[in-house]
């Protein structure tokens, strides 16, 4: 059991995490609070906020905002658990308990891991067993402890359902806060031997830490304590979904609520200049609406042969091609491997689809390739993070007139990209960010002594012009595929229903 310090300079019943020695921890288990201990922030509304808005929609985020104030309230002058009550029931009552959980993996792991507490992570990482123990809805943390943190055991609130429908309330024995959470500690380990090592950040976390051999209390941040970065994590956040790019506390998540008319409004009106306009145009009217676009390199001059260049590009966004066209000044058709109908009416530049059949798919490009130049993305796939996609190797059977375009863009506050939602909304997402910029670089044309004509195989092709490519933009080269992130954002193989889209 804890003792009590009443020596040391803090008013807390246990010792400070600085404290805590990691030594030998392999055969100790760990328990530890999550908001405030193993992350840094210490209020959850960030978190049911995104949930809000990834499954509701901007009226439930609105609505989840009217209620938060009323949950402190609550939480502060009649009890803690009260208040986590309502903000659970204003976010999740009469969702699907399946969209909650596909938040929870494909949404929810990059806010959180952004927000890790280094002191906490010092020690949580070292010991052999890791449990967390939260107040929060088990079903939203769940996830992203035991995929990414590598936890193995979650206690966490469990919400009611009906008929796979969440009704907004808590099953018994409730929120786990108090003396809720040493009950469900002891009834977990109560075959086993309790926890060696137990972590909390204030007093409604002592009745559990008591359970424990040891104790210790992770103050409150401060300023200057920052997250602990990604690379120490056991795995890296390489996909991930969702709308909003910046973590929405309730000043961030009313100012997108007053945004979004304004901003999808200002998009129909730069997507209407980038596809009525003649390209040359496109690219000054873009910047006149706050839309950047920056040209880095020497893009290629339009040269009469038997084939056009192919343009190799990384793959951020759908409207990586329409920002290649801009930059040349000329429209350039691309091959992809599915975009939903809405996207294909509205484009300014041509796209054909692939088959996936490589036969044909390579049988088509050679005859488009005879027209004149064309773009191509093969990761097959957007990526947020910096890394690139296994690059397919089919273009390099196809032509040794190779040029790459290393893409990159920056959103302040929409994702321009969805693996779960409705892809027909990606470029008005993209173009509702207030001043969206988009940066093309056009790298060095393949010499003809590294190409398929010289001997050189496809794949080896392929893996150079990827690790060019990631090399301008300091990115990381992986081996994940299109199927890779959609098993793990989705479950599925990625395939896009056109008649839905």
């Amino acid at each position: 059991m804890a003792t009590n310090h009443n020596s040391s300079k803090h008013s807390y019943e246990f010792p400070l995490i600085t404290n805590c020695k990691t030594h030998d921890r392999n055969n100790d288990t760990v328990v530890s609070d999550l908001d405030g201990t193993l992350l840094r922030e210490r209020s959850s509304f960030p978190y049911f906020a995104l949930v809000a808005f990834e499954v509701g929609g901007p009226l439930r985020l609105l609505f989840l905002l009217l209620a938060s104030p009323i949950a402190g309230i609550l939480y502060y002058f009649i009890s803690e658990s009260t208040g986590i009550r309502v903000l659970i029931f204003a976010t999740m009552a009469g969702m699907k308990v399946s969209d909650i959980k596909s938040v929870a993996r494909a949404v929810l792991p990059k806010f959180y891991s952004n927000d890790l507490h280094p002191e906490t992570w010092r020690v949580f990482s070292t010991c052999g067993k890791r449990c967390v123990l939260t107040a929060n809805p088990r079903i939203m943390v769940e996830p992203f402890l035991k995929e990414y943190l590598g936890v193995d055991l979650v206690l966490g609130t469990e919400i009611d359902s009906w008929k796979g429908i969440a009704t907004g309330l808590v099953k018994p024995p409730g929120v786990l806060v108090g003396s809720n959470k040493a009950q469900v500690l002891f009834k977990a380990f109560k075959n086993t031997s309790l926890p060696e090592l137990a972590l909390g950040d204030r007093e409604t976390d002592y009745a559990f830490m008591k359970l424990c051999k040891e104790g210790y209390i992770v103050p409150p941040v401060t300023a200057k304590l920052k997250a602990v970065t990604t690379d120490k994590l056991p795995k890296a956040v390489v996909f991930h979904d969702g709308r909003l790019v910046q973590k929405p506390t309730p000043f961030i998540a009313l100012i997108t609520i007053i945004w979004i008319p304004i901003g999808f409004l200002l998009a129909c009106i730069r997507l209407a200049a980038g596809s009525l306009l003649p390209m040359p145009f496109v690219y000054h009217a873009l910047w006149a609406l706050g839309v950047r676009v920056y040209i880095k390199g020497t893009p290629p001059a339009p040269v009469k042969n038997s084939t056009g260049v192919l343009f190799i590009s990384s793959h951020r966004t759908l409207l990586d091609p329409v920002f290649l066209s801009i930059s040349l000044g000329r429209p350039i058709p691309v091959v992809t491997y599915s975009v939903s109908r809405l996207s294909e009416i509205l484009s300014p530049i041509k796209t054909v689809r692939l088959t996936r059949d490589r036969r044909t798919d390579a049988d088509m490009i050679k005859k488009l390739l005879k027209q004149g130049d064309l773009v191509m993305c093969p990761e097959g796939t957007t990526c947020r993070e910096p890394f690139l996609l296994r690059f397919s190797s089919l273009f390099a059977e196809l032509t040794n007139e190779l040029v790459p375009v290393a893409m990159l863009n920056k959103m302040s506050m929409f994702h321009g990209t969805t693996a779960r939602g409705w892809k027909g909304m990606d470029s008005f997402y993209f173009l509702m960010n207030p001043s969206p910029a988009y940066e093309v670089n056009f790298l060095n044309k393949l010499p003809y002594e590294l190409t398929c004509a010289s001997g050189k195989s496809s794949h080896d092709v392929a893996n150079y012009i990827q690790r060019m490519i990631a090399s301008s933009l300091s990115y990381e080269c992986t081996n994940y595929t299109r199927k890779d992130k959609y098993k793990m954002l989705v479950g599925s193989d990625g395939t896009v229903d056109t008649v839905k889209t």
